[in-house]
């Protein structure tokens, strides 16, 4: 394994690859350079000496700016180094783009349920969601319910060890340690619909309350939910006096689809006259559907019905060396296949703009783009926060020390191809290609959008672990090293790690993640997260309580 690693000719930072030591003295090509501090792996240390003010430049981009003179050898760190970002401006630069050969790959199909409207999902879910927090009661009330007697729900683990623990005290225990070992769960009670994945019951705290236009954007996402291809229909419970209107979310419906047909299932509390009436309504319509949705079967599709949100969380300093560019070339395949990519959290694409502008297809894609990204960073000086403030302890500590230095690795999950839709917040992805998508970079507000939009597998990136999934959309975990793999066995899908040592190159894993995608997509294998029942959703609230 190499020690040290330079990402571009431009840059004027080599990264550590192991914990390096001051007064170590290291080589790299024909440069040989004597650390003038400690430099832990994942860091990076300076090539030459930078005065105060100078740019720290990685990626070939700049990440920063010296706050202090830093030493030849010297670590870079928050000490010395402050976030700064290249501006951008609107370009008529046009890229002549080779995308990767795909001719093996050209055949290949995943087994998925087609849909009316065209698109074909990797699962076949119903969805339960609420118009509204003040249903979420009842919304639970149906999960217990339906989960339970049809057998879709979750191995009892932490019930059984809970029903240990009160044996034991009960026969006069004191010890109630941990054992250590995994239990085993006690069988479910078998499954009745045999062709359905589940159903998956929404749960939030938006509605009422917030802006109208947070209300708003909450029927466009449940719309985007709705109309996924990962879902045959939906029940959906409304108080009738909030915000999120059923008339709204009609609207949105349609604006995703003219057409649409699938099953929608609409309980209005406030007109039903008793709970016990609405939800009993609900329960027999919701079963009634739910035999027909188990009649669907698994169908070849081109891999070109592939729509992949691209998210990165828990980020380190490998990110941007091994999974980010990894799942970047299979971006880049998929394009070229007629699929579709979605690269969102806009925070953390701060100081790669230019890129992005100059690799637009049309000047109105670029211009909305740089629109969206302006708007936003505005939002956020307002209330007196901004892009610079994005890395958590966490990146900082694993070797992402700016804002953009952490966009210019998190840059690279999007490929090299060219940027064919720009999408504001809740909007659905319909445009093939690499489509970018305005969210946040929180993790659960980023993939919940990601498959509001349409995405029907997620790749989820990670240095330091997360366990976040989604309730309709696979979310495959890859880690950006081989200890993470090991250590968090049971919430990591993929190791990226070898890209690290050496031991595979950026085009041989993202291939390999392409066809455990396919094995996913197919209904094949499930993700940890979907084994764990990770079925997080938060929608992004742009506005604030009123």
């Amino acid at each position: 394994m190499n020690t040290l690693l330079q990402l571009d000719p431009r840059d004027n930072v080599l990264i550590a690859l192991r914990d390096l030591r001051r007064g170590e003295q290291v080589t790299f090509g024909d440069q040989q350079y004597v650390l003038a501090s400690d430099v832990s792996a994942k860091h990076k240390f300076a090539t030459e000496n930078l005065s105060l003010g100078a740019g720290v430049v990685m990626y070939g981009v700049l990440v920063g700016k010296a706050r202090e003179p830093i030493a030849r050898g010297e670590a870079i760190t928050t000490r010395n180094t402050a976030h700064e970002a290249a501006p951008f401006r609107a370009s008529s630069h046009s890229q002549t783009w080779k995308g990767p050969n795909v001719e093996s790959w050209a055949g290949r199909t995943f087994l998925g349920y087609k849909r009316t409207d065209g698109q074909v999902g990797t699962r076949n879910y119903w969805l339960v969601v609420p118009l509204v927090f003040c249903e979420n009661r009842n919304i639970d009330v149906l999960k217990q319910a339906f989960e339970e007697e049809l057998g879709f729900a979750p191995p009892k683990i932490y019930r059984q060890q809970v029903a240990d623990l009160v044996r034991r005290y009960r026969a006069g225990e004191t010890n109630f340690t941990a054992s250590g070992r995994e239990t085993n769960a006690a069988p479910s009670r078998s499954r009745v619909f045999e062709n359905i994945d589940g159903i998956k019951f929404l749960m939030h705290q938006g509605g009422c309350g917030g802006t109208r236009e947070d209300s708003n954007n909450l029927c466009g996402l449940i719309a985007g939910y709705i109309h996924h291809p990962n879902v045959a229909g939906a029940t959906v419970l409304s108080l009738g006096c909030q915000h999120s209107q059923i008339g709204i979310l009609r609207e949105e419906v349609k604006k995703r689809d003219p057409s649409f047909n699938k099953p929608l299932l609409m309980f209005e509390q406030q007109q039903s006259g008793s709970e016990l009436k609405m939800l009993s309504d609900a329960i027999s319509a919701t079963f009634r559907h739910l035999v027909e949705t188990n009649k669907a079967r698994r169908e070849p599709a081109h891999l070109s019905h592939l729509c992949i949100g691209l998210k990165c969380g828990g980020s380190d300093g490998f990110s941007g060396i091994s999974a980010n560019p990894a799942i970047g070339h299979l971006s880049d395949m998929l394009a070229q296949l007629g699929g579709r990519t979605i690269l969102s959290e806009f925070p953390e694409l701060c100081g790669v703009e230019q890129e992005l502008i100059d690799r637009s297809v049309t000047p109105e894609v670029a211009d909305r783009f740089m629109q969206l990204m302006r708007d936003y960073a505005a939002r956020a000086k307002a209330v007196h926060s901004g892009f610079e403030m994005n890395p958590s302890p966490g990146n900082i500590r694993d070797g992402l020390i700016t804002d953009a230095m952490k966009s210019a690795g998190a840059a690279r999950k999007g490929g090299t191809s060219p940027v064919t839709a720009v999408l504001d917040y809740p909007e659905y992805s319909s445009v093939a290609g690499l489509n970018l998508q305005c969210t946040p970079g929180s993790d659960v507000e980023c993939v919940t959008a990601q498959v509001g939009a349409g995405a029907n597998v997620v790749l989820f990136t990670t240095g330091l672990g997360t366990p976040t999934g989604n309730p309709i959309t696979p979310v495959v975990k890859i880690s950006t090293n081989t200890n993470l793999a090991q250590r968090m066995h049971d919430i990591i899908d993929i190791d990226a790690g070898p890209v690290v040592t050496g031991e595979q190159t950026i085009e041989q894993m993202g291939e390999s993640i392409l066809e455990k995608v396919i094995r996913i997509a197919s209904g094949e294998t499930r993700t940890k997260a979907e084994a764990l029942a990770q079925d997080d959703f938060i929608p992004w609230k742009r506005g604030v309580s009123l």
